[in-house]
């Protein structure tokens, strides 16, 4: 299976207008006349804005969607594990045993948790791109982010209810300022076992068939009641039709198909066999550790699955580039490009080159004193998060690190603020491995391995900063921001006082990367932008960037190996693959119910539509603009997507609305929520 799937993706051509079902198209650049040449028909304009203003992103990395006209959204069970996690304690474990608001008034609200909607997409790319002009190096850096800066302020007055973000597409071709509507008070409202969500395990995850309820709602609340949604999405809890045609609208988070050939050695050679060699070994630690005791694994449940499904995308990622036909096809698709820009931008290729053989030189710095720093720690993460708002709030505004401007600010002063539990094994766990393999990477010779380490051994120095620190507690963490700087600097914590003496040397490698790599490959890339569409038109699509995108496609199984893979599967055949053992044990709910349930029920089914990480939980919608499920997942073969899209054997793998509506109705009874999807 594994050859396979790197084989096919031989067929991808990314640097080339897209074909067949490929692309995750924005919503102000939607390939109608493509679409209706291969369907015989497209939604129009009015169809796009209902849509487009019922589709949901959430903090964390998910998508969503508004399905009734209070606030409800739909999402994903592993999009909302967090906050199930975060409300659990060791006396009710919500991911364990699913959780059911009997009532609104018993909704919890999830903590750090933001739900936004795009209101309006306006090109900025003049105003961008005038103010870089003929800038390079930092002066370039400076000059884009304080452009950014400036129009994320002047259209974003009102910070309690809107967000302004301004995205880069083409790494630079093009800027898009993207307007939000949000809310800020998001409640847990249903959720099923985690045994039904994530039924088969790691072995299943990136598989099918599968038989996963990774179905959960939430809803927004605004002044403290629920709020009106009235452009949602109408709930339609039938089963998929064969070849049908589907919309995924979501935020894929990122996709790497339009690197050069150079980035995509820098990708195989150094930071793909890192992230999965490091990952590896932190599930390992993860695993050992939930052995000790059952609260331990609890506790770790949703970092351990974070990981594992981190490194399966990781791993797919490189088998693909590791593939021959598929590194021929690209490099052919790179040439071709070349072939068709002639000599008239220069040589961008080339700039890239150069640019990249810096980044080669500060590519393990980088990685782990800045991009990885405190691998998971959250207590060392608020530290430097506390520390740099501090200092960023001193300046300007256009002069600020990017995460850290006025528009930026609100969401970055909610999620350090609200209540979140942190374990202290866990974030010891965490902190001694990313100082042990930054002593081991960095060698032990490097002067800021010196810096961060002192005298103390790693498992030592995490002890101590993990004791010792007062973080945890969210009034302690509101109070430093609210201080700023004054307040930092008179702090006695040792986590704060270490981030404090470690982000000078973090800044500088970043202050490096700005100006020897992200300065040169953003000019180089705006130059590939223009040459795209010199050579292909409208035909071609930005990679993802976690913003609003709809992909269409159709109902379809696949060919795996001669045999036909359904394009559906049934709740009886969650019944057939249960064998008692785990990670195929029945939830007990669906255990219980067997007898009640119509075995027949579309469960899970498969699409053509092409989706990437971040597109878990977008709706899955029908022509006539109904959802009838949520994705969840790609097959196996959908993991080299973050490179390229085969039409053939890329699937979107997808939650019915048939069994959520069983299971509200039987399995796990919400008859609430059920009149309320139903608009009764």
């Amino acid at each position: 299976m594994r050859k396979l799937t790197a084989l096919s993706l031989a067929t991808v051509l990314s640097a080339t207008p897209a074909l067949a079902d490929e692309g995750m198209w924005t919503f102000d650049a939607f390939p109608t006349a493509r679409m209706k040449a291969a369907y015989g028909w497209a939604p129009d304009q009015a169809w796009l804005n209902r849509v487009q203003a019922a589709a949901v992103r959430l903090t964390g990395g998910c998508s969503a969607s508004f399905v009734s006209g209070e606030g409800l959204i739909l999402t994903n069970h592993h999009c909302v594990a967090q906050c199930a996690a975060d409300l659990s304690s060791k006396d009710k474990d919500y991911l364990e045993s699913g959780f059911i608001a009997a009532d609104r008034a018993r909704e919890m609200k999830c903590p750090g948790q933001q739900a936004e909607v795009v209101t309006s997409i306006t090109d900025v790319t003049p105003r961008v791109t005038r103010a870089i002009g003929t800038l390079a190096g930092q002066a370039l850096t400076k000059a884009r982010d304080a452009a950014i800066a400036g129009i994320e302020a002047e259209n974003c007055t009102d910070k309690a209810t809107t967000r302004c973000q301004v995205v880069t597409l083409y790494g630079g071709g093009q800027y898009k300022l993207y307007t939000y509507r949000k809310y800020s008070d998001v409640r847990l409202v249903w959720a099923p076992e985690f045994a039904a969500a994530f039924f088969g395990g790691d072995p299943d995850n990136f598989n099918f068939p599968r038989y996963n309820l990774d179905a959960s709602f939430l809803r927004a609340y605004e002044n403290g009641k629920p709020a009106a949604t009235p452009q949602h999405l109408t709930w339609n809890p039938r089963a998929p039709i064969a070849d049908e045609a589907t919309f995924v609208v979501g935020n894929p988070g990122r996709t790497q198909r339009l690197l050069t050939q150079d980035q995509l050695e820098i990708q195989r050679e150094l930071s793909l066999p890192l992230t999965i060699t490091l990952l590896s070994e932190y599930r390992g630690r993860l695993i050992a550790a939930g052995e000790q005791g059952a609260e331990r694994k609890r506790e770790a449940a949703d970092t351990l699955f974070g990981i594992e499904n981190s490194y399966k995308v990781y791993w797919g990622q490189a088998r693909a580039l590791d593939d021959n036909a598929f590194a021929a096809r690209l490099a052919k698709n790179e040439a071709e490009l070349k072939a068709k820009a002639g000599r008239k931008a220069g040589d961008p290729w080339a700039d890239i080159a150069r640019a990249d053989a810096d980044y080669r030189n500060m590519f393990l710095d980088y990685y782990f004193l800045e991009q990885r720093a405190g691998w998971g720690s959250q207590l060392y993460a608020y530290a430097r998060t506390l520390v740099r708002a501090a200092a960023e709030r001193e300046k300007p505004n256009a002069e600020r690190l990017p995460a850290y401007t006025d528009s930026q600010l609100p969401l970055l002063e909610k999620q350090v603020t609200d209540a979140v539990p942190t374990y202290p094994w866990l974030e010891k766990t965490a902190l001694s491995f990313w100082l042990s393999k930054t002593r081991e990477y960095l060698t032990a010779d490097n002067a800021q391995v010196k810096a961060l380490l002192g005298r103390e051994a790693p498992e030592t120095l995490a002890d101590r900063l993990v004791e010792g620190t007062t973080l945890a507690d969210p009034a302690v963490r509101a109070k430093l921001f609210e201080g700023g700087m004054a307040a930092i600097r008179a702090s006695k914590d040792p986590m704060i006082q270490f981030a404090l003496k470690n982000d000078p040397a973090a800044r500088a490698l970043r202050t490096a990367y700005s100006e020897k790599v992200d300065a040169p490959v953003t000019a180089a890339q705006a130059k590939l932008a223009q040459a795209r569409f010199a050579a292909y038109g409208a035909a071609n699509y930005p990679d993802a960037t976690f913003t609003l995108r709809i992909s269409y496609g159709k109902v379809a199984g696949w060919m795996e190996r001669g045999q036909q893979v359904p394009y559906r599967t049934t709740v009886a055949g969650l019944y057939d693959r249960a064998t008692g053992q785990d990670p195929f044990v029945l939830a007990k709910a669906y255990a219980a119910k067997r007898s009640a349930l119509d075995l027949a029920t579309t469960f899970d089914f498969v699409t053509t539509n092409d989706i990437i990480g971040g597109n878990s939980g977008s709706p899955v919608i029908a022509k006539d603009g109904s959802v009838i499920g949520a994705a969840f997942d790609g097959n196996i073969h959908s993991l080299g997507g973050n490179f390229g899209y085969d039409p053939a054997l890329n699937r979107t793998v997808v939650v019915s609305t048939a069994a959520v509506q069983q299971a509200l109705e039987t399995v796990y009874p919400a008859p609430a929520l059920v009149r309320e999807l139903a608009a009764r």
